[in-house]
């Protein structure tokens, strides 16, 4: 009988689990068989179980731009990547900045692909209360919150980390000084890992020299993700402006026509509450029980008669009694004098489920005899004006907001503008009401 050729073995660089997994499966068993204890050893490591478009560019660079979409693995790769560096580069120096440091802490450390949480590497000692890490070689990350841009004025670093970018409430002037500390070792670097929105510091990277970018989708890591989560976003989303941002990843521009732009929004945002003369929760209550998302937006008239959007305390999924209780959370939170509510879905019923929840203050029932667009159109022109403003940022309102197009209809995530509808009751109470009317009286 002649001899079978042989086949030849494939080396433990390609021979990596996403290859295996494709295999028939006594073909995968026959393989792992006969590995060697080195390839077993191989196989406790990040590189090997990584998926090829996860891994660190060949080319030279300054600035790794993750930019993917939702569960495809870019905090384990952001993990990973500061494991990896921290094993080889004793004594190293890291900056690892969030949203904020309840997100850094959640996430970047404790979360499910979290530092502490690697499999295949040695953890760190966790400090919370000094915000540090320390690896047995002396290498040390920090944690800082982009809400707080001057905590990176001063460290120096030799890697950053920095998650979710696009969420940065003061993203340009964070990301600037997380740069000039980049100044130890001698080839400092930074990751950030993202799902993409069109922010200004998000733009910018994307078109700059020594950013290299890694793309990806939602379904890339579907050997990962349970598939009735998978079927069940693109039945819902697959196609839409959102889905293409939130699934696939494309960093998707302004709408066109739409009220409001992500620039516009960006200038109009200041970092902390200035006196307020006045406040009031705008609401815009689910159609049913089950329905969307219950808007709840604080907004204030400063001592500057501007206009301020404090905080979103939007209810998701939750029953009229809850939401109530929401609203008067809010309300006792920022010490509103008022809440101003829609009632177009049962007359008195908002207002009978706010008092419900103990709810002892002026309720304004508002009925909506235009459409939503029309309706946030004068308070869009606040905007432009320099006469209304965010107080840090609010992502899932912002995102509303430059959905609502001119004109009528609405290209935004969700199936209803329910947080930029409770602002814009809000804002119109505040700025276009007939208590925001002084009358002026002319000496002649």
């Amino acid at each position: 009988m002649a001899a079978q050729p042989r086949q030849m073995e494939m080396p433990m660089a390609k021979m990596a689990a996403q290859s295996l997994l494709a295999m028939p499966h006594d073909r995968m068993v026959a393989s792992i068989t006969s590995w060697s204890k080195a390839k077993f050893a191989d196989s406790e490591k990040w590189k090997f179980w990584q998926r090829e478009d996860q891994g660190e560019p060949h080319k030279d660079w300054r600035v790794w731009l993750v930019m993917a979409g939702r569960g495809y693995g870019k905090t384990r790769m952001g993990a990973e990547w500061v494991s990896g560096l921290a094993e080889t580069h004793p004594g190293a120096r890291f900056a690892l900045v969030g949203a904020t440091l309840n997100e850094a802490r959640q996430v970047m450390v404790e979360g499910e692909s979290g530092l502490m949480s690697l499999p295949f590497a040695e953890p760190p000692h966790w400090e919370p209360s000094l915000r540090r890490l320390t690896w047995t070689n002396k290498a040390v990350a920090t944690l800082y919150s982009a809400a707080e841009p001057e905590s990176l004025r001063g460290p120096q670093h030799d890697f950053a980390w920095a998650d979710e970018i696009a969420k940065w409430p003061r993203g340009v002037a964070a990301w600037d000084n997380l740069m000039l500390g980049l100044r130890l070792g001698s080839a400092p670097k930074v990751m950030a890992t993202t799902t993409p929105r069109p922010v200004p510091l998000v733009r910018r990277l994307v078109g700059e020299d020594g950013v290299l970018v890694t793309k990806g989708r939602t379904a890339d890591n579907q050997m990962n993700l349970p598939p009735d989560y998978l079927a069940t976003v693109k039945a819902m989303y697959e196609g839409t402006r959102w889905g293409r941002q939130e699934l696939d990843g494309e960093l998707i521009e302004d709408v066109e026509g739409a009220l409001w732009s992500r620039d516009l929004i960006e200038r109009q945002r200041v970092p902390s509450v200035p006196d307020m003369k006045r406040i009031v929760i705008g609401v815009d209550p689910p159609v049913s029980a089950n329905g969307d998302a219950c808007g709840i937006v604080a907004a204030g008239l400063g001592r500057d008669n501007k206009a301020y959007v404090l905080a979103d305390h939007t209810a998701k999924g939750a029953s009229p009694q809850g939401w109530a209780r929401a609203v008067a959370s809010a309300v006792e939170a920022w010490g509103a004098d008022r809440v101003v509510a829609e009632d177009n879905q049962g007359g008195n019923m908002v207002e009978s489920t706010l008092r419900a929840a103990d709810l002892f203050m002026p309720v304004k029932r508002v009925h909506a005899s235009r459409g939503k667009s029309a309706r946030a159109e004068p308070v869009a022109a606040l905007y432009e004006a320099k006469r209304a403003f965010h107080v840090g940022a609010f992502p899932e309102l912002e995102d509303q907001m430059c959905g609502l197009i001119s004109g009528g209809g609405y290209e935004g995530p969700g199936r209803s503008p329910d947080r930029a509808d409770a602002l814009v009751w809000a804002m119109t109470e505040l700025m276009l009401g007939r208590a925001a009317r002084v009358p002026r009286v002319s000496v002649l």
